[in-house]
């Protein structure tokens, strides 16, 4: 068995990372997903709003993630991105701004001022960003 495995994140945008890892946490929908070489075939999707972290090269690298689909196969991890950010191209002060603004939408659900959809979504991508940034 190989010590690394191939991974690949792509978003409509580009191309965000294609590189040998030792291991890959991924932010999927009902759960984060550990990946080290060899991994049984899986599909899954993606967190609307989560931090996806790998490890190349001996270095921890941080992506917020918005949303999609991943593909694990033994020798590599594909990820389907709706949208994702390196940890070094988020603004935190922005992030934070976001992130408050979006609380407030979630709160004003209640009384049918804006999208519930919408609301969580912003909510859920702002809150990777400053998790990105502050947390790893």
């Amino acid at each position: 068995m190989a010590d690394t495995l191939l991974f690949q994140l792509v978003s409509p945008e580009r191309l965000l990372v294609e590189t040998q890892v030792t291991e890959v946490q991924i932010p999927a929908r009902e759960g984060y997903i550990g990946v080290l070489p060899g991994h049984a075939p899986l599909l899954s999707e993606l967190k609307a709003g989560g931090v996806l972290t790998y490890n190349a090269e001996g270095q921890q690298k941080t992506i917020a993630i918005f949303g999609g689909f991943v593909e694990v196969l033994p020798d590599r991890v594909r990820v389907l991105a709706d949208s994702a950010q390196h940890k070094e191209e988020i603004d935190l002060a922005a992030a934070q701004v976001e992130l408050k603004d979006a609380t407030k939408e979630v709160e004003n659900m209640l009384g049918g001022a804006a999208d519930p959809a919408v609301a969580l979504d912003q909510a859920m991508r702002a809150q990777a960003k400053v998790d990105a940034v502050t947390k790893h």
